[in-house]
């Protein structure tokens, strides 16, 4: 590609591109958890735009810098408007752009909402592969029945091959109808119960998914759960801060999810410090930190999300790109020098 070029790659492009991919995009994000534990990134705070009379609707900005061999900047845009899945569209909608670290320019715009999506879920996968001491399991339970928890199972399928029990609860019967045979479609082993409230949906596994669009908590009691369990806390406003407190509590960075009114943050808020978040998943993969408590407590894991793994996954689809000739260029996007002379001959 010539300087002053970008490359777009499209939705379609990116599905191609990290289909069948699942070990690749933990290894990015893996790396990225890391690189970030070790001072290799610059993190600033997510930005919220918010709109009035509009409380679910937001549009978030994620800027950063993720160096340790990736040594790629840029910015996540992503929306969530969960009335879109009414008229048939998805709840999310973003574009990834990726900077030149040594110019500044950008290089790269990405469809972003299956970069944001596989991000996540490789990242509770991840997770749960080194908080959950458990071998094997066969069995998932997930609240909530979106793009996100869909795209965890597969990574948990990923990671624990013997997967093949889910139970699944949504307050939409329909969406849990459609999930359930959406994930049937993943293996012909699925086999998928929808229950009726999220208390039999904590019951039911020792490795639970949350991913819903909750705006305040609704789960007060984890004491339902069964001894040992692992809950992958994704949407990070469903539990009380009660729950919370009562759990082995891992974050991924207790900066940025202590803000923005996440369970956490209320928890935070709650017992004015923040001593009973144990460890960031960081510590658990680089040794520091053991994966539990003890084997009896509910480990939570709470991530808010980091713009670096974003980044970490883009550049794998655009160094995928290259390579698989996908993307489309915008050329000559920049406009011609101000300063166009050499200044030698002052």
């Amino acid at each position: 590609m010539r300087d002053g070029d970008i490359v777009i790659i499209n939705g379609q492009e990116v599905k191609s591109l990290l289909t069948g991919r699942e070990a690749d995009v933990i290894d990015v994000v893996r790396r990225a958890y890391v690189a970030h534990a070790k001072g290799r990134t610059s993190l600033p705070h997510s930005t919220f735009l918010r709109f009035p009379d509009q409380r679910k609707n937001r549009i978030i900005a994620l800027a950063g810098f993720l160096g340790d061999g990736f040594d790629v900047a840029g910015m996540k845009w992503i929306a969530s408007f969960p009335d879109n899945v009414k008229a048939h569209i998805d709840r999310a909608s973003a574009v990834l752009v990726l900077n030149s670290t040594t110019t500044g320019r950008p290089e790269a715009i990405i469809e972003g909402s299956l970069i944001s999506a596989q991000r996540t879920a490789a990242s509770a996968a991840l997770a749960a592969s080194v908080l959950h001491e458990a071998t094997t399991v066969d069995h998932v339970s997930v609240i909530g029945c979106g793009v996100i928890n869909f795209e965890i199972v597969k990574f948990l399928k990923a990671v624990y091959p013997a997967l093949s029990q889910l139970t699944i609860f949504d307050i939409d019967a329909g969406r849990s109808e459609f999930f359930a045979e959406r994930c049937r479609g993943l293996s012909s082993r699925f086999k998928t119960r929808i229950v009726r409230d999220t208390k039999e949906a904590l019951v039911s596994a020792p490795l639970i998914s949350i991913a819903t669009t909750a705006l305040e908590p609704h789960i007060s009691n984890l004491s339902h759960c069964v001894a040992g369990a692992t809950i992958l806390h994704v949407s990070l406003r469903d539990l009380t801060p009660e729950a919370i407190l009562s759990s082995d509590n891992v974050v991924d960075d207790p900066d940025h999810v202590c803000r923005a009114g996440t369970s956490i943050h209320l928890a935070e808020q709650t017992r004015g410090h923040r001593r009973f978040i144990r460890c960031t998943l960081a510590d658990v993969l680089m040794g520091t930190a053991p994966p539990r408590r003890n084997e009896n407590d509910i480990v939570v894991f709470s991530p808010f999300g980091l713009g670096i793994l974003d980044l970490a996954v883009g550049s794998l689809v655009r160094r995928l790109g290259a390579v698989n000739h996908r993307g489309m260029a915008l050329t000559s996007f920049f406009p011609e020098p101000w300063a166009d002379f050499d200044l030698s001959h002052r």
